[in-house]
């Protein structure tokens, strides 16, 4: 709400003696805070300045000879995976040079059938958060109702808007 623009000596009084008051309490307060304040602000300023330091990293322990493990060489044992994903069973990888891509061979066979096969049966393990749902759970057996729902051909009908009128529907 505006105030009114006619005042009498009263109200002008009171409105002048608010705000010396206000104006003794900001010096009053900064007088007794104003050094820490501007102490502390100062402080934040230089830490701004200084490049950051950060902690020195203490390098390992040497592992002793007889706590390491052995180096599997290039071709390493069938026991011991060798990277994240299983290797690919040798019938599969010779359907990659038979035919071509066009003919729905080569390629293109090979990619759909390791497309079939689950993630559980191509990686050791998950790789990707998604492969945790439903990992090691085996085969989901899919419930089909007996009578399933007849198949909608079409939205709209077929003969037209006023195909089924009732003969007693007078209201047109």
């Amino acid at each position: 709400m505006a105030r009114p623009l006619s005042m009498d000596t009263l109200q002008q009084e009171f409105w002048k003696e608010q705000y010396l008051q206000e104006l003794r309490l900001r010096f009053r307060w900064r007088q007794r805070f104003g050094a820490p304040v501007k102490a502390k602000q100062e402080q934040r300023r230089r830490a701004a300045r200084e490049p950051l330091k950060l902690p020195a990293l203490r390098s390992p322990a040497p592992v002793a000879q007889a706590q390491r493990l052995p180096q599997a060489p290039a071709g390493a044992a069938p026991g011991i995976p060798e990277g994240e994903m299983k290797p690919v069973a040798p019938e599969v990888r010779k359907l990659l040079y038979q035919g071509i891509s066009q003919d729905g061979e080569g390629r293109r066979r090979y990619l759909r059938l390791r497309t079939a096969r689950g993630p559980e049966e191509k990686y050791y393990t998950p790789v990707t958060t998604n492969f945790l749902y439903g990992w090691q759970m085996g085969k989901v057996n899919v419930y089909v109702p007996p009578s399933p729902k007849c198949r909608i051909e079409s939205f709209f009908r077929k003969n037209g808007v006023f195909s089924l009128l009732d003969p007693r529907d007078v209201a047109l």
